[in-house]
């Protein structure tokens, strides 16, 4: 029994040191630590990024899914349509409280956690009978994600330096998008025919990553900033850390005023954009496809239409280099992607997609080479598919340069609460989003037959961008003062730090 008992004993306190970013691990027998150095971050970013990638897919295999799902529990699709969007609400809410703990806290044991809470939660999702288990343990996993997006945020700030931040947050973006993708794919495709089955593999992938979060590196909050003492050689004992008085401050910074409000306002427009299976799979309904085939048809198009997320690094880039020159360089560019995107989104939603022959019933193989055929056979598909690259080409550009601001203007340890109140205010919208488009959808049948019901609803809440481009007309005169004092404050911070050095090490 004593064995046994040490033996627990031992375990947990080697968890508790993985947890607490305890260096556990050595490099050869040289004696110098793996723990910290340049592949280990490597490797951390690298977790960091496929499990952003991972949360997002748990958020996207619903969508094309809601008819099938809809079908096997009696609902209507509209109901699930307010499960996503609800569970998007609470996830927006648990970042705001995620957020703050990770920067009063170890961010490293919040982001183990979280992972945990989401992926369990998204398994016991692929499992549910009745619609009030599939909103209760949908409801469950939203307070895990609401943990990755905003702590992970923060985390993810003090690995880059400010000069390159767009370039990889258009990375940490382009992975949420791509897990977005994976969510529709695996929910078109697996989810046909048994519509639990996508939920459980997702579930099981975020278990599996989860536990590398016991091997990753938790860094310093700023260490990648010049001004930071750690980078000039110095080091402080204690990190700073927020504080409740903060937060008055930080809801009403300018910058932050405008950058909270552009994605209340952008998210209506995004949220709406996840009915894109469904409308694909409506037109193809409307040619006389089953409901089995048209849901697999239209998810493959809404992944293929995707393509167009990749030029998020470019945007990144273009936006890093902007910014180096003028620090209203970031906002600029992404008022012009999100207003030029406008007109190319209405043509994608009213163009039709016909001339796809696709036998009944349909075998997963044949579904995924016509489809990818039609690209380059069919005129109208292929159309689509060139508006979608430049509308999505456009939108991109927004992603990197607002993550790369929220952290620009505000300090180290305040980028979590930061981005869990620009989390929430977007949660809201993109919320608001995936409850009104159907609803404006089954207003709009008594006017127009599917699907141009569905197209209709979703080119009214584009227009929500413009109020979006208005808001980044107003960051772009706010942000370089901010940016500008944030400097200014971690600079003197540095200073304080190496006088009082100096004072110590004076005989």
């Amino acid at each position: 029994g004593r064995n046994c008992s040490h033996r627990r004993s031992r375990k947990q306190s080697l968890i508790g040191r993985a947890l607490d970013n305890t260096p556990v691990a050595r490099r050869g027998g040289d004696g110098v630590s793996w723990w910290g150095s340049k592949p280990h971050i490597r490797f951390t970013i690298v977790v960091f990024v496929v499990l952003a990638s991972l949360d997002n897919a748990a958020i996207g295999v619903s969508p094309p899914l809601y008819a099938v799902i809809a079908e096997d529990l009696s609902v209507s699709e509209v109901s699930l349509g307010l499960v996503t969007g609800l569970t998007i609400l609470i996830a927006a809410v648990s970042a705001v409280m995620w957020g703050y703990w990770g920067d009063q806290s170890s961010r490293k044991r919040l982001l183990f956690y979280g992972t945990m809470i989401w992926a369990g939660a998204t398994f016991l999702t692929g499992t549910s009978g009745t619609l009030t288990q599939f909103l209760l343990f949908q409801a469950a996993a939203a307070v895990g994600l609401g943990c990755i997006s905003s702590v992970g945020y923060s985390v993810l700030t003090d690995f880059v330096t400010s000069r390159r931040r767009g370039m990889v947050m258009s990375l940490w973006g382009l992975a949420q998008g791509l897990g977005m993708g994976v969510g529709v794919f695996l929910g078109a495709l697996l989810g046909a025919d048994d519509w639990g089955l996508p939920f459980l593999v997702i579930a099981g992938a975020g278990l599996g990553f989860g536990v590398l979060y016991l091997l990753t590196y938790d860094p310093k909050r700023g260490r990648a900033e010049p001004e930071a003492p750690e980078v000039t050689g110095k080091d402080v004992e204690e990190e700073p850390r927020i504080e409740l008085g903060d937060i008055p401050h930080l809801a009403t910074k300018p910058s932050n005023v405008w950058l909270i409000l552009q994605g209340f306002t952008a998210q209506f427009a995004y949220g709406s954009l996840i009915w894109l299976p469904r409308l694909f799979a409506a037109k193809m309904e409307a040619t006389g496809s089953s409901l089995e085939t048209a849901t697999a048809v239209g998810g493959l198009f809404a992944i293929a239409f995707q393509v167009g997320g990749v030029f998020s690094i470019f945007g990144g880039y273009v936006g890093d280099r902007w910014q180096r020159r003028d620090l209203r360089g970031r906002a600029t560019l992404s008022a012009i992607g999100v207003l030029g995107a406008i007109p190319l989104y209405l043509a994608l939603f009213f163009i039709p997609l016909t001339g796809l022959n696709i036998p009944e019933p349909a075998e997963t193989g044949d579904v995924i080479a016509t489809v990818f055929t039609s690209l380059f056979t069919n005129g109208w598909v292929a159309t689509a598919f060139f508006l979608a690259l430049g509308a999505l080409a456009l939108t991109s550009v927004d992603s990197p340069n607002w993550f790369a601001l929220i952290s620009e203007v505000n300090l180290p340890e305040h980028r979590g609460t930061a981005f869990g109140l620009a989390n929430l205010s977007g949660g809201v919208g993109r919320a608001i989003g995936i409850w009104l488009t159907p609803a404006a959808a089954i207003f709009l049948e008594s006017r127009f037959a599917p699907p141009l019901t569905f197209a209709v609803g979703l080119a009214l809440f584009q227009l929500f961008f413009v109020p979006t481009g208005f808001c980044y007309y107003m960051a772009r005169k706010t942000t370089p003062r901010d940016i500008t004092e944030a400097r200014r404050t971690m600079a003197s911070r540095a200073e304080e730090t190496a006088s009082g050095d100096d004072t110590e090490t004076t005989p």
